[in-house]
């Protein structure tokens, strides 16, 4: 398609006057409005504040309480989930079979001393007639290992006495310590196996464990409440569950071997006394540990913003526009907030009308006027 001249200028000029008004379009364009924002200057206190750890509750002792002789049960001693005391009967055992063993080897006992005073007898009478050359020696040498065979027999029969003992003993199943039994894993007339068969678990139930996983960071920070003797104090370490603060302080027993290498944890362990059985092991909580920071930077919440991940304030920069800046948070105070790094003493923060902010935004500290009702 081809154009005359004059169709050609009346085509560039009316481009020209379209590119001309829309520069002057851009030209009346109004800045944004400035934000009206409240300024604060930062400022440093002493606070006090908890670190909280996810915790489980576990006893000091545990045992599973298993048979050490196979049978029948004949008697529960206890009422499932009481208290009992060290020594206190719990289970028993058929113990007919394990009477009679006893008896038998008695029995066996009385056979083999019998057979030693014979032997014995018939050794000292084989010694008189070698005396008066009247028997060959070789008779006096069986004599004497005749013994000898029926002395090592009455020891192994004394000793097989005290394995059957052992076995009427073990048709009793007593509480190893004080503390908590659970529900009984079997009836009376239950058929249970040596080493086997788990009949209850008792634990302890009077001090029991909190375990919490500590980050290795804080590895040096604990170790020194121990070495420093502030592992006892009555309000470093405190149990929550929920919204309840459990009424007893705990002391710190112990740290874990070693760092486990997966989590970059270190297992930590508090012990609480349980003089009301509030506690059972099992239990979760949070461990709340007290700390204090010497002039720390505190700031309001509500001036953090968050953007992928990273916390940010705005501070006030020249020709009344924002500015970013980066900073590290630590831990809540209620409406506020500890800033580990980013902000000193006497730095100036926005902290209302943060939400209509963006970098490089213009500012203005002036409440803006009331737009008049229309009538």
């Amino acid at each position: 398609m081809f154009f005359n001249k004059s169709t050609q200028y009346s085509i560039i000029a009316a481009l020209f006057l379209l590119s001309s008004c829309g520069d002057k379009k851009a030209q009346q364009m109004p800045a944004p409005p400035a934000v009206p924002v409240t300024i604060e200057a930062v400022q440093v206190m002493d606070a006090a504040y908890h670190d909280e750890y996810p915790a489980t509750v576990t006893a000091l002792d545990v045992v599973e309480l298993r048979p050490q002789v196979s049978g029948f049960i004949t008697g529960v001693h206890f009422s499932d989930g009481s208290r009992v005391r060290k020594g206190q009967l719990l289970y028993s055992i058929d113990t007919q079979l394990y009477e009679a063993n006893y008896d038998q080897a008695v029995a066996n006992l009385s056979v083999q001393e019998a057979n030693l005073v014979k032997a014995q007898k018939d050794a000292n009478r084989y010694h008189e007639l070698a005396q008066n050359d009247a028997v060959a020696k070789q008779l006096v040498d069986n004599a004497d290992a005749a013994l000898e065979v029926a002395k090592k027999q009455v020891e192994a029969s004394k000793a097989n006495i005290k394995g059957v003992q052992t076995n009427v003993r073990y048709t009793k199943v007593y509480a190893p310590f004080d503390g908590a039994i659970g529900i009984s894993l079997v009836k009376k007339g239950a058929a249970v196996t040596a080493g086997q068969t788990i009949l209850n678990t008792v634990s302890t139930d009077n001090q029991l464990a909190v375990d919490f996983n500590v980050d290795q960071k804080d590895i040096y920070y604990f170790t020194n409440l121990i070495q420093k003797g502030k592992a006892n104090n009555d309000s470093t370490f405190t149990l929550a569950f929920g919204g309840d603060v459990y009424p007893y302080t705990g002391k710190l027993l112990l740290m874990d071997r070693a760092v486990d290498p997966q989590t970059g944890t270190i297992k930590t362990r508090l012990a609480f006394p349980n003089p009301k059985n509030l506690l059972r092991s099992g239990m979760t909580g949070t461990v709340r540990v007290l700390s204090t920071s010497k002039k720390a930077v505190v700031i309001p919440y509500k001036a953090i913003s968050e953007q992928l991940g990273e916390f940010f304030v705005y501070v006030p920069g020249d020709s009344s526009k924002v500015t970013q800046k980066r900073v590290q948070l630590g831990t809540s105070l209620g409406t506020k907030i500890i800033v580990k790094d980013g902000l000193k003493e006497g730095d100036k923060i926005i902290v209302e009308g943060i939400q209509n902010l963006r970098e490089g935004a213009v500012f203005t500290t002036e409440i803006p006027a009331a737009t008049p009702a229309k009538k």
